[in-house]
């Protein structure tokens, strides 16, 4: 049963990290990982000023701001990840 779980577990991170990646990254845990909450929201706004930075220079960056905006997209659901383990403990 507990394999089970984490197996859903990762297939909707998996499914959710498909979506993320069209939306960005967002602040969703809680003050109860406040750490993990503080690294979320200065990925939120580096992402943000990112994609300022593609509009000043009319996205012509060589591809390397989508990169980075897709890495901290990547960042962000790894900390999700962390908040969901620890709260299992």
């Amino acid at each position: 049963m507990r394999n089970f779980i984490r197996n859903s577990a990762v297939c909707l991170a998996l499914a959710s990290r498909a979506i993320m990646f069209a939306q960005g990254p967002v602040v969703n845990i809680g003050r109860r990982h406040g750490n993990l909450q503080a690294a979320q929201q200065y990925i939120v706004s580096a992402y943000q000023r990112i994609e300022n930075a593609q509009r000043a220079n009319d996205g012509q960056l060589g591809g390397h701001a989508q990169r980075a905006k897709d890495l901290l997209t990547q960042a962000d659901e790894e900390l999700r990840l962390a908040a969901n383990v620890a709260n299992e403990r």
